[in-house]
């Protein structure tokens, strides 16, 4: 997007809807950042079977744009609707879209662009005569697609760390804060007995599976300060972990058998030492960092072995963000104000996570630090709708997934937009699933035992 159609859509924009405006740029600019560092040859290969080609990507969150902001709710006709079926991420498996008729890299940017400009006009205009007044509410529908776009982000995030050869991504590592931040055992915190109120009904970007806000009792428990880092999961390791049934549920041990793991993803044992594979570059494996690129089968039977528990995402949700001396939950565990750079690793500023033990100013009320940023956290439950769920505006976005056979993840990771991320977001994936920048921390219910 050109400077001055941003600037014209700042000044033609209603008021308020200035930050809708910016999250669409920030979210243009990574995607940009993201593509254009790799040849077409780059862009149009599948690194894996299990990411799509990131020219699919690239011209997929155009077409939901197309979809959302043009058709739906700016009532036009749209860019391209003859492009739906390929970029339908329901239609084909990630698998099998290489053999998609995908735009080349240059139509694909060709094309984001020219739907780019139209949706500004939409933005700026306001709410067509016969559209759905609950899209513009609050500036839902530019909240909602400035999120898909991001959540794609990431996931290309995730493809370029699969991606073998050269390195073509840098940023700075994150600063060091304390004399601990080697240090890989931090205690846990006690959050008391009690209802808190999950999920929210007023902010206004929240999804469909975020909703509506209701009250759950929790019991007492403790939690881990911070996330599993990788010299704890060192010792679960050595320990012979991975050759322990006991630890493991039983689809858990079957996968591990099948696959031969041993380790985390992208891990390898130079001698006594362990190596990883980073974004093009191997360096050892930092003690002091949360462990990440575990399946929520490792992180349950790491939680097992070490007499504990993984939380449950009601747990999870309140540590994050009920606040004891006034009864009410708070949006992020530090308060309501939107996260910065003091306050949580986010938005891909740094292509890892910080040690374990950082951002004091984001701790959470009970103590627990790094609840936001960093690394997804695998919680111990089932991705299902709240009581009073409501599909919107489409079932796809979440209604399908409902079931045992995904499992939520809390917090957002280094690799996740602030947009995309707070204290009531919820992520979900499969239980097998390692190549996501995803990590955990442990529990038990207060008292001892798990």
């Amino acid at each position: 997007m050109s400077e001055r159609s941003a600037a014209q859509a700042t000044t033609a924009a209603p008021a308020g809807r200035e930050r809708a405006l910016a999250a669409l740029e920030r979210a243009r600019r990574r995607t940009a950042a993201l593509t254009d560092c790799l040849d077409e040859a780059g862009l149009t290969a599948q690194h894996s079977r299990l990411m799509s080609p990131l020219a699919w990507d690239l011209a997929h969150v155009g077409n939901q744009e197309d979809i959302w902001l043009l058709r739906e709710a700016g009532g036009t006709g749209g860019v391209r609707p003859d492009l739906d079926a390929v970029y339908d991420a329901f239609r084909t498996p990630r698998a099998d879209r290489p053999a998609l008729p995908m735009l080349p890299p240059d139509a694909a940017r060709a094309y984001i662009a020219e739907v780019r400009a139209r949706a500004l006009e939409v933005l700026a205009a306001g709410p067509p005569d016969g559209a759905d007044s609950a899209l513009f509410e609050g500036d839902f529908v530019f909240g909602m697609v400035a999120q898909h776009e991001q959540q794609h982000d990431e996931t290309m995030l995730a493809t370029h760390q699969l991606r073998r050869g050269p390195a073509v991504l840098d940023a700075p590592d994150p600063s060091a804060p304390t004399s601990r931040a080697t240090d890989d055992r931090h205690g846990e915190v006690h959050v008391p007995a009690g209802p808190f109120t999950m999920g929210t009904s007023a902010e206004p970007w929240a999804l469909d599976n975020e909703r509506p806000a209701h009250t759950v009792d929790v019991p007492a428990f403790d939690l881990d300060a911070v996330p599993v880092t990788n010299g704890a999961y060192q010792r679960f390791i050595e320990d012979g972990g991975y050759r322990d049934e006991r630890w493991w549920h039983p689809e858990g041990w079957a996968y591990v058998q099948k696959a031969e793991l041993s380790a985390p993803l992208f891990w390898r044992r130079d001698g006594e030492m362990w190596l990883r594979r980073r974004f093009g570059y191997i360096e050892r494996v930092p003690p002091g960092e949360p462990v990440m690129h575990v399946s929520w089968y490792e992180a349950d039977a790491y939680a097992r072995w070490a007499g504990r528990r993984l939380p449950t995402e009601a747990e999870w949700e309140k540590a994050a963000r009920h606040d004891p001396r006034t009864g009410e939950s708070r949006r992020y565990p530090w308060g309501d104000a939107e996260p910065d750079e003091g306050r949580a690793n986010l938005g891909q500023r740094h292509l890892r996570p910080a040690p374990a033990g950082a951002y004091p100013a984001g701790a959470a009320p009970c103590g627990a630090r790094q609840l936001i940023g960093d690394v997804w956290e695998w919680t111990s439950s089932d991705f299902t709708g709240y009581p009073g769920f409501r599909a919107f505006p489409y079932r796809e976005y979440s209604e399908v997934f409902f079931g045992s056979d995904h499992k939520v993840l809390r917090g957002g990771s280094f690799g996740t937009d602030a947009v995309a991320c707070r204290g009531t977001f919820r992520n979900w994936d499969l239980p097998v699933r390692r190549q996501i920048f995803a990590g955990f921390r442990t529990a038990r219910s207060s008292g001892g035992g798990n």
